[in-house]
């Protein structure tokens, strides 16, 4: 694992002087580090799968804090590892004919893609929570450079500068809860951490834990654009589609769902978690699918339509049963697959019609067939038609949701909202399929240059994957049931109690099941909002613009703009006097009134009042006007020096 590491980095340390000699070319040579790093990752499923369950190595780092570099790949990291070296490889080799040799500044690119898979390699397979911390803070600065990669762009760098921002504050607060966790667990290990879950969740330091828990929560739902963040994640498709591809489909915000399935199994009891992950994914998956039908950039139906997966698969991996752990993996697979081939073919699109206007782009598919099929296929998989891994997954994750409705009043509520949200992800994928292909009423034909068959080969072997994933699912549940049976009491060795139903198994087929009714529904109302399309698009034109997130986003920057304004011409006034006021205060008085107020002796055991005197908050006021009325005193005598 190191050695994959350092070999990412290093290649995208040279990855300039590769540009320079190959021109655009030097994509392939890329490639074939994530390319090769697959295949290792594949000769690696023995060892990860067998009585072991994992494969680790540990180095030490920074021994005097007790920092180690400390990986470890189980089944969850090697299934989030397939995606990212196996879709970081196609993006690669996609981007050598996406690009132009005289398009400025790909040698920095390249190295930040590539640089980027390496990053989100270390951080599924990090073991340590410092060390897990530091690959997610270089996951945010290198999507800040590649969302910027068009600097030359006011957009370009202001969407780069929003997710930035907001993605590390996130990454701040999720800081602060790792530390607390791992300061409360006694060991920064995460294997470790978990396998004493069950003492941290009931012990005397529960509310801690539950706190540390909402911290890290919080950094996930910002990287994962879930409400109240999800604007950040459309900004972004300022990037180049190869990054949206990567980053926005198969990577970056799979982060957040990383982190929520990692610390599922040992936090999913803890008071706050189910209401976060269960309330804002349901939220973010409605908005994010109204939003999609919004839409007339295919590139923006796409990026609503993420935001809204993001929310239904953190809904499923959180749940914390093992049947939910085994949908949200598959169905995060399966979204990985149709979403990057989705997000290719639209940067095949714009890059031989020029525009991703659905107002404009006609009879694509006359132009080119087979481009019209892989989309076809990926745009089938995402509403989950059979038989695509799309369906296969959301069958799943509708068995998992049926079987939970009958809990309390709030299960029946999540299946009607989950249905609801599939609904409308049927109608945005017919939306996406009909925008950007068919032969449209009163508008001329798009013109369309001929795609050479290295274009399409990324996209192409991505919707193949998609449908051998429906066909053939068995590998996929062999990859994935050994996560799930981490939330099985015993980790599955024995029968799994009433309260943890057994796991899977991912099939195409289940029989006449209500999950296949549920299905059946979801067609018909796609299909009914998809040929009612216009009635749709008036109804929502009338609901009133209330709540807008990037509205929010910029009112808060304006406000703390205003704020810093405020304080500086308040605080730095070029007075010497109010400079030493403040020196004095913060270094004397408020340290001497803390100690007063908290009953704390002076040397020798002597107080200024007695304890619990009534006047001790007045002694502490008065040291405070008396101070500063001796700097005032002396004022012009500071003056004079």
């Amino acid at each position: 694992m190191i050695t994959v590491l350092a070999v990412h980095f290093a290649v995208a340390a040279v990855a300039p002087l590769l540009f320079r000699r190959l021109g655009r070319n030097a994509f392939y040579a890329l490639a074939a580090v994530p390319g090769g790093s697959f295949v290792w990752l594949a000769l690696q499923h023995g060892a990860v799968y067998s009585d072991a369950g994992a494969v680790a190595v540990v180095m030490p780092w920074v021994p005097q804090l007790q920092l180690e570099l400390a990986f470890r790949m189980d089944a969850l990291a090697w299934v989030m590892s397939l995606l990212i070296l196996g879709v970081g490889a196609l993006v690669l080799v996609y981007c050598a004919r996406y690009f132009k040799n005289k398009d400025s500044y790909l040698g920095g690119f390249g190295a930040q893609l590539l640089a980027f898979a390496g990053a989100m390699f270390g951080l599924v397979t990090a073991d340590d929570l410092v060390l897990m911390f530091i690959f997610w803070e270089l996951t945010t600065v290198l999507s800040y450079l590649l969302i910027g990669y068009a600097r030359t762009r006011l957009s370009a760098r202001r969407s780069a500068l929003q997710a930035l921002v907001v993605t590390t504050a996130g990454g701040l607060a999720m800081l602060v809860g790792l530390i607390m966790l791992g300061a409360t667990a006694g060991t920064y290990r995460i294997s470790a951490i978990l396998q004493m879950a069950p003492e941290l969740v009931a012990g005397p330091a529960a509310a801690a834990v539950a706190a540390a828990v909402v911290l890290i929560l919080v950094g996930a739902i910002t990287k994962s654009a879930l409400v109240p963040f999800h604007f950040w994640l459309p900004g972004a498709m300022a990037a180049p589609t190869p990054v949206s591809a990567y980053l926005h489909a198969a990577a970056m915000v799979k982060a957040g769902i990383y982190i929520v399935a990692r610390f599922a199994p040992g936090f999913a009891e803890t008071t706050f978690w189910l209401p976060v992950v269960l309330g804002l994914g349901l939220a973010t998956m409605l908005v994010g699918g109204y939003r999609a039908l919004r839409q007339t950039d295919i590139k923006l139906i796409l990026a609503y339509g993420t935001v809204s997966q993001l929310g239904f698969l953190t809904m499923v991996v959180g749940l914390g049963q093992p049947d939910a752990a085994l949908a949200g993996l598959a169905l995060l697979l399966a979204h990985g697959l149709f979403k990057a081939t989705l997000f290719l073919v639209v940067g095949i699109i714009d890059h031989q019609a020029g525009t991703r206007d659905i107002r404009k782009l006609s009879g694509v598919y006359r132009s080119s067939r087979a481009l019209a099929v892989v989309a076809a296929v990926g745009a089938a998989s995402m509403a989950g038609v059979p038989p695509l891994a799309g369906f296969v997954a959301k069958e799943s994750v509708f068995e998992v949701f049926v079987h939970h409705s009958g809990s309390g009043f709030w299960g029946p509520v999540i299946l009607i909202g989950v249905v609801l949200g599939s609904v409308l992800t049927f109608a945005y994928s017919a939306r996406f399929m009909w925008g950007a292909f068919a032969l449209k009423p009163g508008v001329s034909a798009t013109p369309f240059k001929a795609i050479k068959p290295g274009f399409l080969a990324a996209p192409a072997v991505l919707s193949l994957l998609t449908v051998l994933y429906g066909v053939w699912p068995a590998p996929v549940d062999a990859w994935i049931q050994p996560y799930a049976a981490l939330f099985v009491p015993g980790g599955g060795d024995a029968a799994a109690p009433a309260g943890h139903p057994a796991a899977g198994p991912l099939a195409l087929w289940h029989g006449f099941t209500p999950a296949l009714g549920l299905t059946a529904v979801t067609f018909a109302l796609g299909l009914a909002m998809f040929y009612g399309r216009n009635a749709v698009s008036r109804a929502q034109g009338r609901v009133p613009g209330w709540v807008d997130g990037d509205r929010a986003y910029q009112l808060a920057i304006g406000a703390l703009d205003d704020a810093a304004v405020w304080v500086t011409g308040r605080t730095q006034r070029g007075s010497l006097f109010f400079y030493l006021a403040v020196i004095l205060t913060v270094a004397f008085v408020l340290p001497l009134t803390a100690l007063l107020l908290a009953n704390k002796p002076l040397p020798g055991n002597l107080y200024f009042v007695d304890p619990g005197s009534p006047l001790q908050p007045v002694v502490g006021v008065g040291i405070v006007i008396g101070a500063l009325a001796a700097v005032r005193a002396n004022k012009r005598f500071l003056a004079v020096l």
